[in-house]
């Protein structure tokens, strides 16, 4: 079935033009009704191109809305995209971190348990070089003591070399006199060696 619908416009209406006939319509009114239908179909044309309008900014309205939208949904996706590889950076900035940590601790320990090391092997080397030195002290110490007894041995064996006084023997040796078989006096290593040695 064709589409055999008319469309006029005011103008069209307004100059439409009947023929005359026997009986027909008064021309005043039929032209009255003319004028009317132009005008409203005037104010139909003009409802029809608010509502046209309206339209369009609808669509434009939605055409913006669903942009926004399509933007908001690949910022949201950006956003968790950006938060996942963030934490993941984070994670792994985090174990690196602990492993640095965890291998600067172990340079420190090992370095202070080889500081360790080095102090009592210095502490046992100076220990070694303390009983060394004592001994050797020791040993100079009891040489010069010995020296020293040997001194007075002598000194007490030599004569007096004053003269006899009077009452002496026919040897000219008093009865007070050092005599050539006097005893040597006895060495004793000094109290102080001893706590020393002892100490050590």
């Amino acid at each position: 079935m064709s589409d055999e619908r008319m469309y006029l416009s005011a103008v069209e209406v307004r100059r439409w033009a009947f023929e005359p006939a026997m009986r027909g319509y008064k021309k005043e009114a039929v032209d009255q009704f003319k004028e009317r239908v132009a005008e409203e179909m005037e104010r139909l044309a003009r409802v029809n191109q608010d509502l046209e309008q309206k339209a369009r900014n609808f669509h434009e309205q939605l055409r913006a809305f669903r942009e926004r939208d399509k933007a908001l949904s690949e910022a949201l996706i950006s956003a968790q995209q950006l938060r996942a590889e963030t934490r993941e950076a984070a994670e792994r900035e985090a174990q690196l971190i602990i492993r640095e940590a965890q291998a600067e601790g172990e340079r420190i320990i090992g370095a202070a348990h080889a500081e360790t090391r080095r102090i009592s092997s210095d502490l046992d080397a100076l220990e070694r070089s303390k009983r060394i030195y004592i001994a050797h002290l020791r040993s100079l110490i009891e040489r010069q003591l010995v020296e020293l007894d040997v001194v007075a041995g002598v000194a007490s064996a030599a004569p007096a070399p004053n003269a006899a006084s009077p009452g002496a023997g026919a040897d000219g040796a008093g009865d007070n006199g050092p005599t050539n078989g006097a005893p040597r006096p006895q060495h004793h290593t000094p109290a102080w060696l001893d706590t020393l040695v002892k100490n050590d």
